[in-house]
């Protein structure tokens, strides 16, 4: 499996990270909506949000980070942020979640998507649960350093 494989894998079973743009970098925890075909992120948010703001001038560079140790993935992703008016895809990724933050669903006035469009990611695929404690045992037994896994940076086109 390639690098670019095993990120895209790995990202569907995490729900949420922190996202930040230029030109503040705040980091605020948002759920993303994976559009591997396009090397997209989604995010549903509301109007009025920092995020909103900093990008209602036009696109951002931005970072969402997200780790997660079950996903045994860990990664900073770059890109550019912008709003989005596309209809389809919040019918495609509106869900439960997303409908408990709005009053009206979908058609609510203060609904906005955030498209980030990916540039970079730097990530680390580890071994995680036993094999992370594996590889801490084999190292006091052998003196070698533990494998962690891999740690690669992707460009995306």
């Amino acid at each position: 499996m390639s690098d670019r494989d095993t990120f895209w894998k790995r990202l569907d079973g995490i729900n949420a990270g922190m996202l930040g743009c230029a030109p503040d970098w705040r980091l605020v925890p948002m759920s993303h909506y994976a559009d591997r075909d396009q090397s997209v992120l989604w995010f549903i948010t509301a109007d009025g949000t920092d995020l909103v703001k900093a990008v209602e001038g036009g696109p951002q560079q931005a970072v969402h980070v997200v780790s997660e140790g079950g996903d045994k993935l860990y990664a900073r992703i770059e890109g550019t942020l912008e709003l989005s008016n596309d209809k389809a895809k919040l019918d495609e990724i509106w869900n439960a979640v997303a409908s408990s933050w709005f009053e009206d669903g979908k058609q609510d006035e203060d609904v906005r998507m955030l498209k980030l469009k990916l540039s970079t990611a730097e990530v680390w695929a580890t071994t995680g649960g036993l094999g992370f404690l594996y590889e801490v045992a084999r190292s006091k037994v052998t003196g070698a350093k533990p494998d962690m896994g891999d740690q690669y940076e992707i460009a995306f086109s």
